[in-house]
């Protein structure tokens, strides 16, 4: 699935695409892609065309939220969560700084360990 959502993400050249490893903090997903798109009408076909990759994969949305405004649509596949969003609310929600709280620490902790 991470491979449909990734190839979708590419072909409507949807920028700043990341992946976060979120297995061991939720239950909810093992991986949620987040990615930005120019204008409300590209958010909208970038998630669209998610939906259409998944769907070729076998895999039907269990949920899509946002369209209607286009700003941040988020399209759930189950174990993959995808999160398309203007660059403007990404920035304000900041989803990566969420999910990522404590890696960054983690890490340092075990290089000064290490060190």
């Amino acid at each position: 699935m991470r491979q449909s959502v990734v190839d979708a993400l590419d072909e409507l050249k949807a920028k700043d695409v990341r992946e976060i490893d979120v297995r061991g903090k939720t239950s909810i997903a093992d991986l949620l892609v987040i990615a930005s798109g120019t204008s409300a009408r590209h958010v909208k076909s970038i998630a669209d065309e998610v939906q259409k990759f998944a769907k070729k994969a076998g895999v039907h949305p269990l949920g899509v939220e946002g369209e209607g405004e286009g700003e941040w649509v988020l399209v759930d596949l189950g174990d993959v969560i995808v999160h398309v969003m203007l660059p403007r609310i990404r920035e304000f929600y900041g989803l990566e700084r969420l999910w990522t709280v404590g890696d960054r620490d983690e890490d340092e902790s075990e290089a000064a360990q290490a060190g």
